[in-house]
């Protein structure tokens, strides 16, 4: 059976905690693992979450502060280490590719596997697979910034009244499938459309058009709420977002279940952003991070 499912392996914003370790997310989705941002101690917190580096298949980056990338020289040198036997994909802003290549030869050790780099250097699409396609947004961060959005193709959804209403049965349904038509039954005429579920990670950025464009009518929004709305003016001289500043974003776009995380060390309670985000209106699922929790993409519709 397919897992999707968020694997958080830190929150903390600039440097970790007691309780906070940096950033490191792995979206497992079906047979892949896509993980973003990975930050100082990403590795062995994989050890704490059971997550194995034949799990990785795509690194995302969105942005080369150190609470985001520096995890980038372990978890390269243990994918080597353990020869995962299939290619895996590294996106990260393009202009930060010397920082990507430094950590990637921050020290020395034998290359076993083939990593692809793969930098992103505008809005568009990144990586077409049968189950998903990738694309990135620029965000308005004081070092370049891209968030990351996947989207599974749209599908359809057999109607078994209707299948029945115009015999078609057994193999028939799958011959059906395959072919789209079935003597006069066509299988818009037996089936609906199967919307395909939608993913964003978006972290450090002020409020900007590419924040909306990747949390539009998402299933799961992974969101950076580093400061609360008191601080919104630190928030924007730094390039971050508030717990209501994000929860208005997934508000207006629809979103489904927001996942708020990278939460500045100067607060105390991180139920409070959980609280701010409910006062600016988001009625949906809910969830504000820690370390080591998993999180499900809802059901379908």
């Amino acid at each position: 059976m397919s897992v999707r499912e968020l694997v958080v392996l830190g929150t903390a914003s600039q440097v970790p905690t007691r309780h906070r370790n940096h950033n490191g997310y792995l979206l497992r989705w079906d047979g892949e693992g896509i993980l973003f941002d990975p930050g100082e101690g990403t590795q062995r917190q994989m050890l704490r979450a059971g997550v194995a580096a034949h799990d990785l298949h795509r690194i995302c980056v969105t942005h080369f502060h150190g609470d985001h990338s520096l995890g980038l020289a372990g978890v390269i040198q243990r994918i080597n280490l353990d020869r995962v036997p299939h290619e895996i994909t590294a996106h990260y802003p393009r202009s930060g590719r010397r920082f990507f290549e430094r950590l990637r030869y921050a020290t020395a050790y034998r290359e076993t596997v083939s990593l692809t780099e793969a930098p992103v250097a505008a809005d568009g699409l990144l990586a077409v697979t049968r189950s998903y396609t990738l694309e990135a947004r620029r965000l308005s961060h004081p070092v370049e910034s891209y968030g990351y959005r996947l989207v599974e193709p749209d599908g359809r959804r057999m109607l078994p009244g209707r299948l029945a209403a115009h015999g078609v049965q057994g193999p028939d349904v799958g011959r059906l499938q395959r072919e789209g038509r079935l003597g006069d039954v066509a299988l818009e005429d037996v089936s609906e459309v199967r919307r395909g579920q939608r993913f964003a990670f978006i972290m450090d950025t002020r409020l900007c058009d590419g924040v909306h464009a990747l949390a539009e009518d998402c299933d799961l929004l992974v969101i950076e709420s580093t400061f609360l709305d008191e601080d919104a003016d630190l928030a924007a001289e730094h390039g971050h977002l508030t717990a209501g500043q994000a929860a208005a974003v997934a508000r207006d776009a629809g979103v489904r279940h927001l996942v708020l995380t990278h939460f500045s060390q100067r607060y105390t309670d991180p139920e409070e952003f959980g609280r701010q985000a409910r006062a600016a209106g988001f009625t949906g699922e809910l969830t504000v991070a820690h370390d080591l929790l998993r999180v499900p993409l809802p059901k379908r519709r």
